[in-house]
């Protein structure tokens, strides 16, 4: 038992330092931005899928695209538009003829979602019938055509991007759309050094490469050592009292009783666990901490809270409301901080 235990020990060593090269490799193109970096990670150990919303400029794109780069994994990037048809994700049947013995038949033709990485970009560009054919992707994956079920190669991510500030021919996601990504991540403006180093970086000659790091087996590990990685019961007590705390119906918490429409699911209790299992084992750690929930927190629960009207006009948002939760829910006795 030692033994595997010590095995264990120095495979995550290796494995975490290799998430860190890839943080490295990152940093060559990306500038600042660190904590996006590491929740775009956190969604890989943890199987998910992320949706990140920043103003344009923000280099949305790019860093998924750098990201892509420093993994060993097909990549394939779709740009949402509002005449974007599901086949043109999915893929569709073309009539081919079998030169051996003359025969027409209906080959499938896959689309750009049979990759491991799919960069989503702007997704709320394109209509619900198209945005919805990721749905079983994202859930099952795995696609159906013409009654026939095609397995998608794992690993397998979506990462979508957003635009929050134009409105004018867009199709925002629906709410249980939106639940199907683990995190939704905000992308803020850079501070005034990183602003100064990407202008510098961006304006001259020389071109960073970026090497490809990390392989989709090593990342599939990563994903089975996310879910060994302990948490005690105290935390998932913590777990479930934030995230019932959040349901109006049922909640003592007065400013959620005001301020919010509709709570999270269940899945947003077991997005916060993974989540932060995934955190704990970036860090090289195999146990959860209390502090690695309130990490994962924003980004978990920003687009499972629903507030309502009111809070709207009075700019109350749902960040803000996870922030009361976390400051107003009363720890278990045996917290581990």
């Amino acid at each position: 038992m030692e033994k595997h235990l010590v095995e264990i020990k120095n495979e995550l060593e290796g494995l975490t330092a290799k998430l860190t090269e890839v943080k490295r490799e990152i940093g060559k193109i990306i500038i600042g931005q660190e904590e996006t970096v590491e929740q775009l990670l956190i969604t890989f150990l943890a199987g998910g899928h992320a949706l990140l919303e920043g103003v344009p400029g923000l280099a949305k794109t790019l860093m998924i695209k750098t990201l892509s780069q420093a993994i060993d994994l097909k990549f394939k990037r779709i740009q949402f538009t509002p005449d974007l048809m599901p086949s043109d994700i999915i893929g569709t049947e073309i009539l081919e003829e079998d030169h051996t013995t003359g025969r027409k038949i209906f080959q499938f033709n896959k689309g750009p979602i049979f990759a491991n990485i799919i960069l989503a970009d702007e997704i709320n560009r394109t209509p619900p019938k198209t945005q919805a054919a990721l749905l079983e992707a994202m859930q099952e994956f795995e696609v159906t055509y013409s009654g026939k079920t095609y397995a998608l190669e794992r690993p397998f991510f979506m990462l979508a991007t957003q635009n929050p500030i134009e409105q004018s021919g867009t199709f925002p996601l629906p709410e249980a759309q939106q639940d199907r990504f683990l995190l939704y991540i905000k992308i803020g403006y850079p501070t005034a050094l990183e602003e100064k180093g990407i202008l510098k970086s961006t304006t001259g000659v020389k071109k960073e490469h970026v090497k490809k790091v990390i392989s989709g087996a090593e990342i599939q590990r990563l994903q089975e050592l996310v879910r060994e990685v302990y948490i005690s019961d105290e935390l998932i007590e913590f777990v479930s009292s934030i995230v019932r705390a959040t349901r109006p119906e049922i909640t003592t918490n007065a400013y959620v009783k005001e301020w919010v429409s509709w709570g999270a699911g269940p899945r947003a209790g077991q997005a916060m666990i993974l989540t932060a299992k995934a955190r704990a084992l970036q860090y090289g750690r195999m146990s959860v901490t209390l502090d690695d929930l309130k990490q994962v927190a924003l980004p978990v629960l920003r687009h499972r809270i629903i507030i309502n009207f009111r809070a709207e006009a009075e700019g109350i948002t749902s960040d803000l409301v996870t922030g009361h939760l976390l400051t107003h829910t009363e720890f278990p006795s045996k917290v581990e901080r």
